[in-house]
């Protein structure tokens, strides 16, 4: 027959347990199970404040649901009457279609 280890005493066992329930670790219900892990940040104030002013200068906050997610906006360089330069070209090319009648778009 092998040898049993020995067990934790009755002393060991209700220290554990005193330990555990300072630190928060046992659960009184089924509303704090499974009890949540504490949080750890890495970052100082002054790093956190300076991410959001970043982020609100950038327009990457949202205000409310109804902007969430929020856009952001587009990435583009060309001026309005470049676009509108572009979609008469289009256009006087046959390649802009209006409605489900021509499409796709045929060249004309």
């Amino acid at each position: 027959m092998s040898a049993k280890p020995p067990g934790k005493t009755r002393a060991q066992v209700r220290a554990e347990l005193a330990a555990a329930r300072a630190a928060g670790q046992i659960p009184s219900g089924d509303l704090d199970y499974p009890p949540p892990a504490p949080a750890a940040s890495y970052k100082t104030r002054a790093q956190v404040r300076a991410e959001l002013a970043r982020a609100r200068a950038a327009g990457e906050m949202s205000s409310g649901d109804l902007d969430y997610p929020p856009e952001r906006p587009p990435a583009t360089r060309k001026t309005r009457a470049q676009v509108r330069a572009e979609l008469e070209a289009a256009k006087a090319a046959g390649e802009v279609s209006f409605g489900d009648l021509d499409y796709p778009p045929e060249p004309r």
